[in-house]
């Protein structure tokens, strides 16, 4: 039988479980939950073997003393389907408008956005096992694995409308400087733009960190745009810089976005969305209620703040901790400490002053306390519905790895109206 057996050791909320898994061997379990996603919209067939052996491993796991038949198998996945229901947080549109991927998905904010839209998702992928977990408890499916690899792009089905990448940043090599789709090779760019090759999209839109544009001397951001507009034949207005800020979260977030349509669809003037004419402030996505003294800094640690960034200071740095006003604007929530360390806020609701983690010194009595990763995802515009499954520091981490979801939707939309405009 094709199972796999994992002991993991799970950290949540500061405590240790042991949890054993026994699965059917990936990416089975993903082209399942992908089968039942789209068996109304002829995508199924892409990932119809699999749900199917997926089927079968079930089966006979509970049932280890009889065989089970490839015939067994279909009836019970149609007997899925039957009984299936779509309960979870965000389920996509029954009469959806147009068809997307969503490569690198992390925890989804493509997804949602384009989701909002009236976009179907019939494709997703992402390596991280805990934003994995993340993904299919808010929108019921489980996202294939390593997009480097043939065997999760054979998983791609043909003529969807929107490609979507939140790519890393990445150095190329670029051999002669030619600065072409070869140069790109080993980097995840080359793996983006070898699909949008091979699946001719109509629409792509690219995310990444604001220094792609300064990046190897502006070589890295030259490269991209030149694969997509003259070896891809794609029309790529240039990329703008788009802050989380000025779409109605509280937060000075600055991403670069790449647009690009393929030349038959015929838009060749495309604007990026207008920023927001209202905007939000701190106070408003602050929880109303006492949080857990967890998130409350101790003194001796405030302390050590306080002193490095006096060092740093001296030396004429700006390096350090940063208390948020309620009023303010938070710093762009990042992966590791200094995300949380430079967006800590005054919080004088406490009661409890007793900790329940391990601190060196007492809880601090002025109030100064981390988000939580509710108030992290509100920073990123995920509505409060959003299932949080995981510990507090993969919440953290995946939070900071997201896209800010308003602005994402924003840009999202002006593609859409030219693509609708343009059929």
């Amino acid at each position: 039988m094709k199972l796999k057996e994992k002991i993991t050791v799970e950290d949540i909320n500061g405590k240790k479980f042991k949890i054993r898994i026994l699965e059917p061997e990936s990416p089975k379990k993903a082209a399942f939950t992908h089968y039942l996603h789209n068996y109304k919209n002829g995508v199924s067939q892409f990932y119809q073997r699999e749900a199917i052996e997926f089927v079968k491993d079930i089966l006979e796991l509970k049932n280890p003393e009889n065989e089970v038949t490839k015939k067994v198998a279909e009836e019970a996945l149609q007997y899925y389907l039957f009984n299936y229901k779509n309960s979870v947080p965000f389920p996509a549109s029954k009469k959806p408008k147009f068809k997307f991927i969503d490569l690198f998905a992390g925890i989804g904010g493509f997804r949602l956005a384009l989701q909002n839209l009236g976009g179907k998702c019939v494709f997703t992928s992402e390596w991280d096992k805990y934003s994995k977990i993340t993904y299919e408890a808010n929108f019921g499916e489980v996202p294939f694995g390593d997009i480097t690899k043939d065997e999760t792009k054979n998983y791609i089905p043909d003529d969807f409308d929107i490609l979507c990448a939140g790519f890393p940043c990445q150095a190329f090599s670029i051999a002669g400087r030619r600065g072409g789709f070869e140069d790109t090779r080993g980097t995840l760019f080359f793996d983006v733009a070898e699909i949008i090759k091979s699946k001719r999209p109509k629409a792509i839109f690219l995310e990444n960190v604001k220094g792609l544009r300064s990046h190897d001397r502006g070589r890295t951001l030259s490269t991209i745009l030149n694969v997509l507009r003259n070896e891809l034949g794609y029309y790529v207005p240039e990329p703008e810089i788009i802050n989380a800020k000025d779409y109605e979260v509280p937060q000075n977030r600055e991403r670069i976005f790449i647009v690009g349509f393929r030349q038959d669809v015929g838009v060749t003037d495309f604007k990026y969305p207008k920023p927001s004419n209202k905007t939000k402030v701190l106070e408003e996505i602050l929880e109303e209620e006492e949080v857990s003294v967890k998130y409350y800094l101790s003194d001796t640690y405030l302390n050590t703040l306080r002193l490095h960034r006096a060092r740093h200071e001296s030396k004429g740095n700006g390096f350090g901790y940063e208390i948020i006003p309620n009023e303010g604007i938070a710093n762009a929530v990042v992966c590791g400490g200094m995300g949380r360390e430079r967006n800590l806020i005054i919080d004088e609701k406490l009661t409890n002053f007793k900790p329940i983690t391990n601190i060196s010194g007492e809880v601090n009595r002025e109030g100064v306390r981390k988000m939580t990763p509710r108030e992290w995802a509100r920073l990123q515009g995920f509505p409060d519905k959003f299932k949080i499954v995981v510990s507090d520091a993969q919440a953290y981490k995946q939070f900071g790895n997201s896209v800010a979801v308003p602005a994402i939707q924003a840009t999202a939309k002006k593609i859409i109206q030219h693509l609708n405009n343009n059929r």
